[in-house]
């Protein structure tokens, strides 16, 4: 998942926030406050206490104010430059800060953090509505608006301060002081929300372990997992194994225990996350859900999925649930022929009962074995990560022309994250900083994504900044002498977030709004999900899966067996997918008077769409994180499927071509990765690949159409 960098507006005046004494600090050594002294301007990790935070915001927001208030008193005709361009470059400093803390409140939280992020972020969110309802501001907004086609602009400027208009008028700029002021205190309600939301979820998670004491019950679990299971049991000075609801150790349970007990407990714990108790993330949704409500009405939408997908590729919910159903009745058939083939392997084995949800796992991959030969256990012993780590900097530098070196000594704010320097592979050119952080933590909130400490720009006068972005997982630790051992679903996760990365790192784009990952939400993933296909292509597994003893190349055997079984399980894979995706339309489409059932409106959910018995959505709504955590997901989740189309759709032409093609390489590097938001989407797109994309190469690369069949539209279409 891509995660974007909080770079929301910030008013004209700082708003005194509160925050306990001990975290007072004199501006003097705060390292926010003056340029860094560090190479290519990285974040000096060591050197930034928490009590250089909020007065540094506070800073930020007094700078942000006055160059505000400059575009707001210049006497001067409003222009892209003066009015559009300014407040691009304002704010610097809150930029600078923010950067930084929104990302490590995330991947380092602690005590320290919550309770600034309880003040900080309501001052963002004041802030920001602050600005964007500001009637003089929106004024010289709306007269570069007017005249945009006739100002001589360049087509990415109109883009841009067509795209401004818009962010204006969703924020509120075009309500009397009535609405404006309903819609402020509906923004602080949702910021306070969403901050307890993953409050209760990452306290939750962590509330909750599985210790066994009985090694028998760990038969079928692969040695590597039940030893880092024992060093998680002495790490809290316990004796025998002890699980966690992280997918590294929760999902070895489910795919290989033979105790289904086991397997149910674990299963049980993590479908109830958050959802009862002290964290319980029901009451927080349907607080989340009425306020939601209120601010679509407010802005003139009938509920809250409209205004979330009207500013974007797909335009209409309407639209994505039609693209979001020719993929789920396909899906949904897989399920019943998947679930047909387990319950024979598991009535062949003398079993008395039928597949249930916590079995899922475990059959899929016992039919695996049975129908391909494939262990994943065998498997993981030639994707070590740093094997895996080696393999996506091998396919950046064939595809986009660009190196990897390690800076070892360079700042980071985690002992084990790698930085690097990226490089233009035939001129030396500094491009970008990236780093990685691939291991779980307490501190940390579950999955995977990209995000940056600093986002591109270039000036007219020649002058550029380049980012610093970095890279986040919770992959399968290393466990005394054995190294971290990947998954497939870990290497596809390595491959699609440091696609995002290189949509980050490779940017042209000129101006920071349309710079990397600023793009139409339901384009976002592309860039990511495109990169995933390389993992598993025998011209690029002999790049890089050795095993991690002998050092021995991936065997072509083995290669096979991968290619024979790409589909297997991919029934259960896009139900549970779309699903999800389903299920979070369905919430943004709720104009909510009085709370609601959350269990039994998922219910409700999957039985008028049939899901199957054995399948659960792939989030339940108390950790649907993506959607009641922050809006950045919400009544978006389906955009994965959508980029899904693009990204099949692309890779077909690479595969035609070659998947190191110069030619094709050179066109999606320009027009995707470097272009960034700067055009239309499926502009882009079509400059790429020549034509609209089509639904059905994602169904031909799931395994569910024939080869043949290519009779479906491209998405949103009738």
């Amino acid at each position: 998942m891509n995660k974007p960098i909080i770079t929301t507006a910030i008013a004209f005046a700082a708003i005194a926030g509160q925050f306990s004494p001990a975290m007072a600090q004199s501006t003097d050594s705060n390292p926010f406050l003056a340029p860094y002294s560090t190479k290519f301007d990285i974040p000096p990790f060591d050197k930034i206490e928490y009590a250089h935070y909020l007065p540094a915001i506070k800073k930020g927001i007094e700078q942000k104010a006055a160059d505000v208030q400059a575009i707001v008193n210049n006497p001067a005709e409003p222009t892209f430059e003066n009015t559009v361009l300014a407040l691009e470059k304002a704010g610097v400093l809150l930029e600078r800060v923010m950067g930084v803390f929104a990302n490590l409140d995330e991947t380092n939280s602690s005590p320290e953090m919550v309770e600034i992020s309880e003040t900080a972020y309501p001052l963002v969110s004041q802030c920001s509505d602050e600005i964007m309802m500001n009637p003089q501001l929106f004024e010289r907004v709306k007269k570069v608006y007017d005249k945009r086609n006739s100002s001589g602009l360049k087509p990415y400027e109109i883009r841009a301060v067509e795209e401004l208009y818009t962010e204006f008028t969703r924020g509120g700029a075009l309500l009397d002081n009535s609405g404006k002021a309903e819609l402020k205190k509906i923004n602080s309600e949702l910021t306070d929300l969403y901050l307890q939301f993953n409050k209760n979820l990452l306290n939750a998670t962590n509330a909750y372990s599985l210790l066994v004491t009985d090694k028998n019950r760990l038969s079928g679990i692969p040695a590597s997992n039940v030893a880092v299971a024992a060093e998680e049991a002495a790490a809290q000075g316990k004796q025998g194994w002890l699980f966690t609801l992280q997918a590294p150790s929760r999902l070895p349970l489910q795919q290989y225990a033979d105790d289904r007990e086991l397997r149910k407990e674990i299963y049980n714990a993590y479908t109830s996350l958050a959802s009862s108790g002290e964290f319980d993330n029901a009451p927080v949704i349907n607080r989340i859900l009425r306020a939601r409500a209120r601010k679509a009405q407010l802005l003139g939408f009938k509920d809250y999925a409209s205004y979330m997908t009207a500013n974007v590729m797909a335009k209409t919910a309407e639209n994505a649930e039609g693209l979001l159903m020719k993929i789920w009745e396909p899906a949904v058939k897989r399920v019943h022929e998947e679930v047909a083939e387990m319950q024979a392997l598991s009535d062949k084995e003398g079993n008395k009962f039928k597949i249930a949800p916590w079995d899922y796992y475990y059959f899929a991959e016992k039919v695996r074995r049975q129908k391909y030969a494939l262990d994943e256990d065998e498997v993981r012993q030639y994707f070590a990560l740093d094997s895996v780590r080696k393999g996506i900097f091998t396919m950046a530098e064939k595809l986009y022309g660009v190196t990897f070196t390690e800076l070892p000594d360079a700042p980071k704010y985690y002992d084990e994250v790698k930085v690097y320097e990226v490089k233009d592979a035939s001129t030396g050119e500094h491009i970008a900083v990236f780093m990685t952080d691939y291991f779980p933590r307490a501190s940390k909130r579950q999955g995977a994504w990209m995000s940056e400490f600093q986002g591109a720009y270039e000036d007219a006068d020649g002058s550029s900044r380049r980012p610093i972005v970095y890279n986040v997982g919770n992959f399968s630790k290393p466990a005394g002498d054995t190294p971290s051992l990947l998954t497939l679903d870990e290497v596809a996760t390595m491959f699609h977030e440091f696609g995002h990365g290189l949509h980050g790192m490779l940017t042209k784009a000129k101006l920071r709004s349309q710079a990397g990952t600023n793009v139409d939400r339901d384009m976002v993933e592309l860039p990511s999900q495109i990169h995933e296909h390389w993992a598993l292509e025998p011209e690029m597994l002999r790049m890089y899966a050795h095993h991690y003893k002998t050092g021995e190349v991936i065997p072509d055997s083995l290669i096979s067996r991968l290619q024979a079984a790409a589909t297997h399980n991919q029934g259960f894979t896009t139900t549970e997918l779309v699903g999800a995706a389903l299920l979070d339309l369905q919430w943004g489409k709720l104009n909510p008077q009085s709370d609601i059932d959350v269990v039994e409106f998922e219910s409700s959910v999957a039985k008028t769409l049939g899901m199957p018995k054995e399948v659960q959505f792939r989030y339940r709504s108390p950790y649907f994180r993506h959607i009641f955590g922050s809006d950045g997901y919400a009544s978006g989740y389906y955009t994965y499927l959508w980029a899904e189309v693009l990204d099949t759709d692309g890779f077909e032409l690479f595969k035609e071509k070659g998947i190191f093609d110069p030619a094709t390489a050179a066109s999606f590097k320009k027009n995707i990765l470097e272009a960034g938001g700067s055009e239309d989407p499926m502009q882009l797109y079509v400059k790429f690949r020549g034509r609209e994309p089509k639904v059905d190469a994602l169904l031909r690369n799931r395994g569910l159409l024939p080869d043949t069949d290519s009779n479906l539209n491209a998405p949103g279409g009738k």
